[in-house]
């Protein structure tokens, strides 16, 4: 159920990331377990700042974003969407503290962003994942997103998965 800026899954508490995420945030990003096969790979302190400003700027101007990850007030990781960089699109994005990884939290967590996107009016996401992550992969299949596209980056075959909002694909919007 979505409120706002906030979802509530069965386990989970997704919230749009804040300031006083900062420093949850910044250890995820630090992190080579969680934010080493992401695009840019592991974030500096600065990095993660600026990218936090980045992302509390994108849900001014979209009404989307990047939340933080929650399960009895823990904080577990990062999911939701970005502009990305090589102009492909909106694209989801998930990661978790690598305890958390395992029990399904990335695919509830992303699958709920991924809902709240599109039921905001969003027409298409995109993810872009290594071939050779399979459990980002498995995600992304499980929440509805099917392979559509792929690209050579660094020496790594990277797959993009889509996902169109199904009002979309006849061109007709719905009311």
């Amino acid at each position: 159920m979505a409120l706002g800026r906030q979802i509530q899954t069965p386990r989970l508490l997704l919230e749009a990331v804040n300031w006083r995420d900062m420093e949850d945030m910044a250890r995820l990003k630090a992190d080579a377990g969680a934010f080493g096969k992401m695009l840019g790979g592991v974030r500096s302190r600065a990095q993660a700042e600026e990218e936090m400003a980045d992302d509390l700027s994108f849900w001014a101007r979209r009404g989307v974003g990047i939340f933080s990850i929650r399960e009895n007030d823990v904080f577990l990781g990062m999911t939701g969407v970005h502009e990305r960089p090589d102009g492909r699109g909106l694209g989801l994005r998930f990661a978790l503290r690598p305890v958390a990884s395992g029990r399904g939290i990335a695919r509830e967590a992303a699958g709920a962003a991924l809902r709240f996107v599109l039921d905001a009016g969003e027409p298409r996401v995109v993810a872009v994942s290594r071939e050779d992550n399979m459990g980002s992969r498995i995600v992304l299949g499980s929440i509805g997103m099917h392979h559509a596209d792929t690209f050579e980056r660094d020496g790594y075959t990277m797959l993009v998965y889509e996902i169109v909002r199904p009002d979309m694909v006849t061109g007709r919007k719905m009311l």
